[in-house]
């Protein structure tokens, strides 16, 4: 028997990353053994990787981005998320190949066949047992990470961040094509009007509900 895994995806800005944390801390204090972790740089080469993939000055071809996003997860799923799976852990990774696909798939290539079939190759096989949409009105989630109406660029965004609204909503669509794709795993929670308790709390119903998770 292997652990579970989660995986929280969504668009910039859609509280992916408070709602993961909050997700491991309530897990914990029911007494599971969790593992958080995020993409890219969930290894100390993803790190690196991530330095590269998301560095403001950075200019990188659209199949390098694909390449560098599949490198980092290979080497995510190889040292980290196998092993804790393995151990019978709860791992809950903040974005994994859903991401790979709304992004450069849909958002950057109009089409996810290449980006789907490297990160087969990345991935060995392992999916999610449950990926968790926080969805977002693309101007609500640019506006959360201080990318204003009218502003050509946000400061501390990174480089996928700054791109413009139009790909935002093409990633975003591409996640409701994807929960369409994928129903048997994902849930979809919107986010865009409501608070983060809220959130957390529909998120919490979800995980208990789908995976069957006993509260301690």
């Amino acid at each position: 028997m292997r652990g579970v895994f989660i995986t929280l995806e969504g668009p910039d800005g859609s509280g992916k990353s408070t709602q993961a944390a909050l997700l491991a801390d309530r897990l914990q204090q029911n007494g599971w053994p969790v593992l958080l972790t995020r993409e890219p740089g969930g290894t100390a080469v993803g790190l690196q990787l991530r330095k590269i993939l998301l560095g403001p000055d950075n200019q990188l071809a659209v199949m390098t981005e694909v390449l560098l996003m599949a490198a980092d997860r290979a080497q995510h799923v190889e040292e980290v998320i196998g092993p804790a799976l393995e151990n019978n852990m709860i791992v809950i990774c903040d974005r994994y190949v859903d991401s790979s696909l709304a992004y450069q798939g849909f958002g950057l290539l109009g089409d996810i066949s290449q980006v789907k079939a490297i990160n087969e190759v990345a991935i060995r096989g392992l999916w999610p047992d449950l990926t968790i949409l926080l969805d977002v009105q693309p101007a609500v989630g640019l506006r959360r990470h201080g990318l204003h109406s009218g502003r050509a660029k946000g400061v501390g965004l990174d480089r996928i961040e700054q791109r413009n609204l139009d790909f935002h909503q093409r990633v975003r669509d591409g996640y409701h094509q994807l929960q369409s794709m994928y129903k048997e795993r994902f849930a979809l929670i919107d986010t865009t009007l409501l608070e983060i308790e809220t959130v957390a709390q529909r998120l919490w119903e979800i995980v208990v509900q789908r995976l069957g998770i006993e509260i301690r």
